[in-house]
């Protein structure tokens, strides 16, 4: 019998995080963000450019590539938690709710080559400072996020610097908000470098004109004229720039483009702008209105002076190229972070992470695109980008050799670096004792080092190293041979039944194979979990929320209990203060649940009245459904800290599966006239004899609806 409540923080604060369009001021960094000792490349917009052409070379190079992320926070609301009542695809939804919701502050990336010369790995430790901030506009609203109080001090007490990376984090564009972005710039440009014909027509359709644009025509009709009639006629450009009054020469000037002839316009509003264009389309052949980009983000309309029809359509042709090449040139440069991602997947390298299916999550949702409303789903995604992914956790969990080693240690990524990789971990220490295993070299722009203090844990480049380092000792203990020349770690027998498997949920030891999509069930604990998962049987829960706030799961349990007996109830357990799953010992419980309360909402009789659940169904706000309900909530994107509140903002109140109602309903009143007949046979008139007659009514209607389900 469970009884337990979850365990949550105490206080739990949310706050929602928008990033808007905009370029911020250059913050100077320092050389590494924290004061350790080790060796790390600091990556931040400042310096992206030039560490991503190193970082290629040593990807392509890489034996493997360990990362490691560092977000604003996991979970959303205490009942976003990972329970032990969770189905496998309810722990799916989970996950992505919490990828949705919160932001990735930090990307480690290290790539491990095996040197044969050194007989060591080298390693390249970089730790990237990532910000959601859009450089270029896309559809949609600005980025939004949830920062996690305990994530964020947990953050701040190893040194993270939060000011920094809003200020000099690196932004990206995930592939569906490139496509946005290419289609949204190819559009804009398309009407900005157009010729006249195709911009003004809603001007030319109207059926009536007003004097002042008429006049406004005509003067620039005549602007135009003369400045075309003194191009063919003395050909200097220069005295041209510098004839007529002050606000002309501030609304024309006189430049070359694409080595011909072209007026700038100033000054002018965009209705004017229009009017020019249809006075150039009228009046002149030989003029061509474009808009073009002046290289410091601002457009300058002008108009071109062509030789033919040929010039012009090959001055189109040139703008155009221009536009096309510009534009590319915003989205590459906006597409930031994310040159990192597509790098990782076009090497299809294998993956090295520490309980990562979180982290891959997060890398789907923000690099690659929406993340799929099933795991099936998202399994078929990811590994068209990421084909070999490693867990170091599951292979510490996995192999009875390393298990061994391990000595029932914890497998955090601390406790396994420290207690698998002590000669790496502690190098600045001269202790014999820690001279075994393979040797790690670490390799920062031009400078190499062996010998070094521990670095930041929790730094996701630091986290990175030590995940790759883990993983190259565990290959080691298992006897894999790093000297065979040109052999794919992705590809060695001993680790093939170990790539692509991930925890769903390290609690609970369920392992999601990304190769075929299908459950498993962790090999040295599976015993142990077959036996926890028969105890959970998802037909027989039922989901009870918005009970009054006097009722725990124990009390719960002993109102049910009289009516279905007490045998008859496996397990209730808190989601959250607001909702309780209640487990039956058979399926058809659920449905003669879920319709008996349907009975007592209809009815405020004596009879119902008396009856036990009337305790916890007297409040109108409580609800109950059965299990997929819960799944059908947890697949919201909602946002409500109550359990209780997100299902009446799903719009979820009341969900049964129906077994006659009426004949329930006889039952009970068939119930109650026997017990009221004995009641007055045996003339029960005291109080404490009128409650043993209630408890016997509450007693006969619960064999009657058991023996009616039988």
């Amino acid at each position: 019998m469970n009884l337990s409540r979850p365990l949550w923080a105490p206080t739990r604060l949310l706050c929602f995080i928008r990033t808007a369009t905009y370029s911020s001021a250059a913050v100077t960094a320092p050389a590494t963000a924290s004061n350790s000792c080790f060796p790390l490349k600091n990556v931040t917009k400042s310096n992206f450019e030039a560490v991503l052409s190193e970082l290629r070379s040593h990807v392509r190079a890489a034996d493997f590539v360990a990362i490691d992320l560092e977000m604003t926070g996991i979970t959303s609301a205490p009942w976003r938690e990972s329970f032990e009542f969770d189905r496998f695809d309810v722990r799916y939804l989970k996950v992505k709710d919490s990828a949705e919701k919160f932001a990735v502050v930090q990307f480690g990336v290290c790539p491990f080559r095996w040197d044969s010369a050194k007989n060591s790995f080298v390693a390249h430790p970089h730790n990237f400072f990532v910000f959601p901030r859009h450089e270029i506009q896309v559809d949609g609203p600005s980025s939004e996020f949830l920062c996690q109080t305990t994530s964020i001090e947990f953050l701040a007490k190893y040194q993270f610097d939060f000011n920094f990376c809003i200020h000099e984090g690196i932004s990206y564009l995930s592939r569906a908000h490139e496509d946005a972005a290419r289609k949204r710039l190819n559009f804009a440009h398309g009407d900005e470098t157009s010729d006249a014909s195709s911009n003004v027509t809603n001007i030319r359709d109207q059926k009536r004109i007003g004097i002042a644009d008429v006049l406004f025509k005509e003067r620039m009709k005549n602007r135009l004229h003369e400045w075309r009639d003194r191009l063919l006629s003395e050909r200097n450009m220069e005295c041209q720039g510098q004839e007529g009054s002050n606000n002309y020469q501030r609304q024309f000037e006189t430049i070359f483009f694409k080595m011909r002839p072209a007026l700038t316009l100033s000054d002018f509003t965009s209705h004017q702008t229009k009017l020019i264009q249809l006075v150039i389309k009228k009046h002149f052949e030989d003029l061509c209105f474009i808009v073009v980009d002046d290289g410091d983000a601002n457009l300058q309309q002008l108009v071109v002076y062509v030789d033919s029809r040929d010039d012009k359509e090959l001055l189109m042709q040139e703008v155009n190229s221009d536009r096309q090449e510009a534009a590319e040139m915003k989205i590459q440069s906006a597409i930031g972070f994310r040159h990192v991602i597509d790098l990782l997947s076009s090497e299809k390298k294998l993956i090295i992470g520490h309980n990562c299916f979180l982290d891959i999550a997060h890398i789907h949702k923000k690099f690659i695109g929406s993340l799929p409303s099933t795991a099936e789903e998202f399994v078929s995604s990811i590994g068209k980008h990421f084909p070999f992914i490693m867990d170091t956790k599951i292979l510490l969990n996995g192999n009875g050799v390393l298990q061994q080693r391990m000595k029932k240690s914890s497998t955090s990524l601390s406790s396994a670096f420290a207690l698998l990789c002590p000669h790496i971990a502690f190098s600045s220490q001269s202790n014999p004792a820690f001279s075994s295993g393979v040797q790690v070299e670490v390799q920062v722009d031009d400078l190499s080092s062996s010998n070094w203090n521990s670095g930041d844990k929790h730094e996701a480049g630091y986290d990175a190293f030590m995940t790759g380092c883990v993983f190259a000792q565990a290959c080691n203990l298992m006897g894999i041979d790093f000297v065979l020349p040109s052999e794919n770690l992705a590809d060695n027998e001993k680790l093939q039944k170990h790539i692509n498997h991930l925890y769903l949920s390290w609690a609970s030891g369920d392992i999601i194979d990304l190769s075929t999509g299908n459950r498993m069930t962790e090999p040295l604990r599976s015993n142990r979990s077959k036996k926890h998962q028969a105890k959970i049987s998802f037909e027989n829960i039922v989901l009870i929320w918005g009970f009054p706030a006097n009722l725990n799961a124990r009390k719960i349990k002993e109102c049910i209990s009289k009516v279905f007996g007490l045998a008859n109830i496996v397990s209730v357990y808190h989601i959250d203060e607001s909702a309780v799953f209640v487990q039956f010992a058979k399926p058809e419980m659920v449905s003669e649940f879920l319709d008996l309360k349907k009975i007592l909402e209809r009815h405020d009789d004596p009879i119902s009245v008396l009856h036990p659940l009337t305790e916890l169904f007297g409040a109108k706000s409580t609800h109950a459904a059965g299990y997929e309900a819960y799944k059908e909530i947890c697949s919201s994107p909602m946002f409500k800290v109550l359990f209780a509140d997100q299902a009446e903002a799903v719009g979820i109140n009341q969900k049964t599966t129906s077994i006659k109602p009426e004949s329930v309903k006889s039952q009970m009143h068939e119930a109650a006239n026997s017990s009221l007949t004995a009641d007055m046979l045996n003339e029960t008139t005291e109080v404490q004899g009128m409650e043993v007659g209630a408890n016997d009514l509450r007693n006969t209607n619960y064999h009657i609806l058991q023996s009616s389900s039988m």
